[in-house]
């Protein structure tokens, strides 16, 4: 009777060992973990981030480490820790948690437009993937990545197409210079081919061409018609002359981009530079900015017409005058001339 009421202590005393470890397991598997009022968190995993690491970057979202740490070591992610965007979702469990964390890397969206050089390019990129700006400018800047798709320091920016895309976060500078590299021949369509080749340029002329469209106007509907001005110089063998292209020049020469320079002076017509387009013919040796795909489109479309001039428009700011012939051109430069000086823009 004795050994029965041991053994049934003991059958007891297992059952409770066993309810209380099925409780902590039950707890530590699919009870909340979350700390956080949000809906949602994000967390950014650097690549090379070790567990130590990671538990650093999750304690201000998590109500107990200790109970994750198990689970992490159980599922052995602790020893496999994927960099990348993840996002932890209020009232999500460790198992969950930790699920989410090993297979669940979430696409950035990157976008850029309007840069100057491939410095500021780097620089853009680095502020929405893991990437620095430093591996970014390297990786663009490789001469045998240049030498292997005919591109040069001058031409390389222009590979480099305005859009928004997906990446991964923890995207390497080369993964993202190869994934643009695709994305050029794909914009590339042999519809745009064909009438780049119809207008006797090259993809890189004409991104070259369409980044002077982009700097001599803002105005989406009037590119068409400034890239036609272009188009209609270049078949006369006339020098484009454009203000945009001069003040480039200017700021390539003082090698700072950031220089604001308001108005072109006679002097200015006269710097020895292949991107002074009043002093050198045909298109310039590569971007002067990257182009939107309007201004590119522009120069595949152009508006046809007879214009070779054009000027700035005080009447309606942002647009301009055009004129056929020199004397018109003239007499509208007269007027912009009289309005620029009335405000005492000097440089």
């Amino acid at each position: 009777m004795y050994i029965r009421k041991i053994l049934l202590v003991v059958v007891l005393l297992g059952l409770v060992a066993a309810g209380a470890f099925a409780y902590l397991i039950y707890n530590a598997l699919f009870v909340s973990n979350t700390s956080f009022k949000n809906d949602e968190a994000y967390i950014y995993i650097p690549t090379g981030t070790t567990y130590d690491e990671l538990e650093s970057m999750l304690l201000p979202l998590l109500t107990d480490m200790e109970t994750f740490e198990a689970v992490a070591k159980r599922k052995k992610y602790a020893d496999n820790i994927k960099p990348g965007k993840y996002v932890i979702k209020k009232g999500m469990n460790n198992n969950d948690i930790v699920n989410s964390l090993r297979s669940n890397n979430i696409p950035v969206k990157v976008s850029f437009n309007n840069q100057v050089t491939l410095a500021n390019l780097a620089g853009r990129i680095s502020s929405q993937i893991e990437a620095d700006s430093i591996s970014l400018l390297d990786a663009f800047l490789d001469p045998e990545f240049l030498k292997k798709n005919d591109l040069t320091t001058d031409t390389g920016l222009s590979i480099y197409i305005p859009n928004s895309y997906e990446f991964f976060w923890n995207t390497s500078a080369t993964e993202f210079r190869s994934r643009m590299l695709k994305e050029y021949h794909r914009f590339w369509s042999n519809d745009r081919l064909k009438k780049t080749e119809m207008l006797g340029l090259t993809p890189i002329e004409t991104i070259s061409l369409a980044s002077i469209v982009q700097k001599e106007t803002a105005k989406v509907d009037e590119r068409p018609r400034v890239a036609g001005l272009y188009i209609n110089r270049l078949k006369k063998n006339m020098l484009l002359q454009a203000d945009p292209t001069v003040i480039f020049a200017l700021k390539r020469e003082l090698g700072n981009y950031d220089t604001v320079i308001k108005r072109v002076l006679y002097k200015d017509l006269e710097l020895n530079s292949p991107y002074n387009t009043y002093k050198y013919a045909g298109i310039p040796p590569g971007p002067i900015t990257m182009p939107d795909i309007s201004s590119i489109d522009a120069v595949l479309n152009p508006e046809k017409h007879e214009y070779y001039y054009m000027v700035a428009n005080v009447k309606d700011f942002g647009y301009h005058i055009f004129a056929e012939n020199l004397s018109q051109h003239n007499r509208n430069k007269a007027q912009y001339i009289r309005w620029i000086n009335e405000q005492n823009i000097n440089r």
